[in-house]
């Protein structure tokens, strides 16, 4: 790491992002079966200024829960969480980052608006999959519960990453 600008930065924007996808989860409206979080806007974010590095915290604070540590929603931990109807939103969140991270890769504006847009629609697929899977709803029910009502706060975080990216962009090229 020594000399390497571009190394460090990364690890301390991951280390970074690790943080605040966790401080995301307690910072939530209740819902059932699935809270509304401020995780998304924190996986959007670091695919932004990760690039293509996006997924790996997401990837880190997924690995961190299921191995125990308290970083899920409310401070919950474990296998228990992710095997549960919240779990493929988190695996959801892998995804959302590295395509986040490499629309932001390109220039041009559209791809990054499809990018942002296309993560969250990722994440909303693997968890409507996975609570469909692991509570035997059916699938309109599951998005009914678990996709159509977050969509305006979604959006809400999608304009704000948008909104921040290129600025950010800017100090951590």
């Amino acid at each position: 790491m020594f000399g390497d600008i571009t190394l460090a930065t990364r690890t301390a924007l991951t280390a970074t992002f690790v943080a605040l996808i966790a401080l995301g989860a307690w910072i939530s409206i209740p819902f059932v079966p699935v809270p509304l979080t401020l995780q998304t806007f924190f996986v959007l974010l670091s695919g932004v200024l990760l690039g293509r590095w996006g997924s790996v915290p997401p990837l880190s604070y997924l690995v961190l829960g299921a191995l125990g540590l308290p970083v899920f929603h409310n401070g919950l931990a474990g296998m228990g969480v992710l095997l549960g109807p919240t779990g493929g939103f988190i695996v959801g969140f892998v995804a959302a980052g590295s395509v986040a991270g490499y629309a932001y890769e390109w220039r041009g504006r559209a791809v990054r608006v499809s990018g942002l847009v296309l993560a969250t629609f990722l994440v909303h697929v693997f968890g409507v999959a996975w609570m469909v899977l692991s509570t035997g709803m059916s699938l309109p029910a599951a998005i009914a519960v678990g996709s159509l009502p977050f969509l305006p706060g979604d959006a809400v975080k999608g304009a704000a990453v948008y909104a921040l990216g290129d600025r950010l962009r800017e100090v951590y090229p």
